[in-house]
């Protein structure tokens, strides 16, 4: 399958690490990051300083996890926060777009943890602080993505079909394999769907529910599973989602994700990086 788009992988493996995870990114040969929205923001204003960083490490920036993240609590579906979540996504904006990436790419992460389903009300609400958000960072030529989370305010299908309906074609959409898949949906079928709405994917395993801890060996002492595993090692059936990615056109990115390592960060993302090359056929070192 001649996929021709790029991948990435997200910080996130390391925790507050960041300075670790751009070296041992780099040494695994990804070349492309999403580092934490956190660590960024350390540079506000004097982003060419983070620019020198990447470079040491042959890295590029792919995009942010903005949207309601970064304050506990914040929610789309919370009038009284409309502006607050504005404003922070405006500062990712002119971040990235300071950091001079050709596209790069917002990823709005909803909020929670989630209490109940999201109504039509509760929706239409999102919609509005949404659609405002992406029409100011794309301002700033960023675009900004619906990302459906579990445990979060926009975590079902019927729930992210409702929001889709009411966003504006300023609205992306950056779907997660794992997240899509563990709320019941078909990944595939998804991202066919928004076709026309897809601009970055993170592309991320679920641990099944029948493993035991002994089937993961690389695992340090007596640690429980996490809910996410290094790619190939749970239940997504990748090849269709790469060929609905291919079928749309899709040549942005793919950004490899896990969120807790079963082992080290770095074995996790060699075994993700193999998978990637191996098993998908998609070259991340030397591309």
């Amino acid at each position: 399958m001649d996929f021709i788009g790029k991948v990435a992988v997200h910080a996130i493996t390391w925790g507050q690490d960041h300075h670790r995870a751009l070296k041992e990114a780099s040494e695994l040969g990804y070349q492309a990051i999403e580092p934490w929205a956190a660590f960024a923001l350390q540079y506000e204003n004097r982003e060419e300083q983070l620019l020198e960083e990447l470079a040491r490490f042959g890295l590029t920036i792919t995009g942010l996890y903005g949207g309601a993240s970064g304050e506990l609590g914040r929610r789309f579906g919370d009038p009284t926060k409309k502006d607050d979540i504005i404003a922070y996504n405006i500062r990712l904006a002119k971040l990235l777009s300071r950091c001079g990436a050709d596209s790069s790419y917002i990823v709005l992460g909803p909020g929670g943890p989630r209490e109940n389903p999201s109504s039509l009300a509760d929706i239409q609400v999102m919609a509005d602080t949404i659609n405002e958000t992406a029409k100011r960072t794309l301002e700033y030529g960023v675009k900004s993505c619906v990302h459906p989370h579990l445990w979060t305010e926009i975590q079902d299908e019927n729930e992210l079909h409702a929001l889709m309906e009411l966003s504006g074609p300023e609205v992306y959409f950056a779907p997660d394999t794992a997240h899509l898949t563990g709320a019941g949906m078909d990944a595939a079928s998804i991202i066919s769907q928004y076709k026309d709405r897809v601009a970055y994917v993170h592309l991320k395993d679920l641990t099944p529910k029948e493993a035991r801890v002994e089937d993961f060996p690389m695992l340090l002492g007596n640690e429980a599973l996490p809910v996410f595993c290094e790619l190939g090692l749970g239940t997504i059936n990748f090849p269709p989602i790469l060929e609905a990615l291919v079928n749309i056109g899709y040549t942005g990115w793919l950004t490899v994700e896990i969120d807790q390592s079963t082992s080290t960060p770095y074995q996790s993302l060699q075994i993700c990086r193999d998978f990637v090359e191996q098993k998908l056929g998609i070259a991340i070192r030397g591309n």
